[in-house]
């Protein structure tokens, strides 16, 4: 009998060994939520100095030898790319900068004009420029009377500027401005697009004709993105600047530019600027008249920034909807019970595999949620079978995401989008990787508790456009369902 206690005591005593390595594992598993000291000195080796707020003149700015530029995150104006910095606005900057060193040197050689360049999101561009974080609002800006209003704008970089309706693979021809009436069209509401359509849509009603059904588009999507969703067949129409639409059209083959009427014609884009920048103005008048379009330095510009990022695809085609119909229910499940929205699990889901539970990558991953069965059968997720069924998958799949938001992103401050869209890029880039996002966002001046113009700058500085080209078109596709279901009266 003490014999057998003994052995009793020691098959428990090794149970609750192999029990304790276990539970420490599942902790391994993950990295911790606070950055390791090197991982903090490795943040901080990467954060730019961000200057105070300031409001004044040329003749200030030439006393500190800075010159702060706001521009948004977009793929044609301005982006980062494990820490390169490119796009249109850059270039110009770049310009500028040149151009100041020339023709306004100090005595010393040593000092040296800067232009700085502070990425903020699109709809913060004219309030940052009029709170004095930056002194010049760039990206594409058209010169339009509402914003005359509040802000002033250089000499323009552009002038006869043509905003083109673009149509995507099997849309309704088009061949006169008329044939818009009571159709969709799809811009942002703080677009010139917007305005435009609208006063259209005046004189569609003095002649008695359907008005057009003008949609906006979510404000975290850019003209490129847009073009992107209509050359996939995920929107019908939309507007944007033509020269926008002709740059993109190596790219985006399958939309088409229309030139049998314009939206508007005449537009100007240029640098805004705050009101009351005599000399600023002044300054950039000279520098415009030697760099913009018609010059050999404007020309030089077109379509160099047209990259071959990954594609989205036509989520919502009919081959698409039907396998989007027959895994809804799984994504309900699973979705209502980890806490999310379905359908923006469900357009993870089409990124990562297109909804294909066939589909292996090179690196062991598996099923419609690509994950490795590893991760499935850790203890923290501990769910079997991934590589055969489509509902293990997607369950685990959907319980990783809430393991990763629970450990990584428990902050009231978040809102329920911006969470979801951290989450995915700790899904694509790992939680260790998404902590360093964040941090830098902080140390930046920037919002770590928002993504979009905000945190994807960050990661696209530390590793590169895939996690931001990951996130940005599970937010397409999830646009794209959303607006499928509107459609049908349901997510069925």
């Amino acid at each position: 009998m003490r014999r057998f206690k003994e052995c009793t005591v020691a098959v428990f005593s090794t149970l609750l060994l192999i029990l304790c390595m276990a539970a420490q594992a599942d902790e391994a598993a993950l990295p911790d939520v606070e950055l390791s000291a090197q991982e903090e000195a490795e943040v901080e080796a990467m954060v730019l100095p961000v200057p105070d707020a300031w409001i004044g003149d040329f003749d200030g700015m030439r006393e500190y030898r800075l010159v702060r530029v706001l521009v948004p995150y977009s793929r044609t104006f301005f982006s980062v790319n494990r820490g390169r910095q490119q796009g249109i606005s850059y270039e110009f900057g770049k310009a500028l900068e040149t151009w100041l060193n020339k023709t306004h040197p100090y005595e010393r050689k040593s000092l040296q004009w800067r232009v700085l360049f502070i990425p903020v999101a699109r709809n913060e561009l004219m309030p940052k420029l009029l709170e004095g974080v930056g002194d010049i609002a760039a990206g594409g800006l058209t010169i339009t009377e509402g914003r005359l209003q509040t802000v002033d704008f250089a000499e323009p970089f552009a002038s006869g500027i043509r905003e083109a309706v673009i149509t995507g693979p099997g849309s309704k021809p088009l061949s006169k401005i008329e044939d818009l009436a009571g159709r969709e069209v799809m811009v942002r509401a703080s677009s010139s697009y917007f305005e435009h359509l609208i006063n259209l849509n005046k004189t569609f009603k003095e002649r008695g004709l359907e008005p057009i059904n003008v949609t906006p588009a979510d404000e975290n999507l850019e003209s490129e993105d847009l073009l992107e969703m209509v050359n996939a067949g995920l929107i019908g129409t939309t507007v944007v600047d033509r020269y926008i639409a002709e740059a993109w059209s190596p790219l985006y083959t399958e939309m088409q530019i229309h030139d049998e009427f314009y939206i508007h014609e005449g537009s100007q884009f240029a640098w805004a600027i705050r009101k009351g920048s005599p000399l600023l103005k002044k300054e950039l008048a000279a520098f415009v008249k030697l760099h913009k379009v018609g010059t050999g330095f404007g020309n030089s510009l077109r379509n160099k920034y047209v990259k071959n990022s990954k594609r989205v695809l036509n989520a919502t085609s009919e081959e698409e909807m039907k396998k989007f119909q027959a895994m809804v229910g799984l994504f309900q499940k699973h979705a209502g019970t980890y806490a999310f929205d379905h359908l923006m699990l469900m357009a993870q889901g089409f990124q990562e595999s297109q909804l294909n539970q066939s589909a292996r990558s090179p690196r062991g991953a598996v099923g419609v949620m690509q994950l490795l069965p590893s991760t499935a059968t850790d203890p923290a997720v501990g769910i079997h079978g991934v590589d055969k069924s489509a509902d293990k998958n997607i369950e685990a799949g959907s319980k990783y995401m809430r393991l990763l938001a629970d450990k990584y992103l428990n902050d009231p401050e978040l809102t329920p989008l911006n969470k979801t869209l951290m989450t995915f890029a700790a899904y694509n880039a790992g939680p260790g990787n998404l902590r360093k996002f964040r941090r830098l966002a902080e140390k930046s001046g920037l919002n770590p508790n928002v993504w979009f113009g905000n945190v994807e700058h960050t990661a696209a500085r530390i590793v590169g456009r895939e996690t931001v080209d990951y996130v940005g078109n599970i937010y397409k596709y999830y646009v794209a369902y959303k607006l499928a279901a509107k459609k049908t009266g349901n997510a069925r």
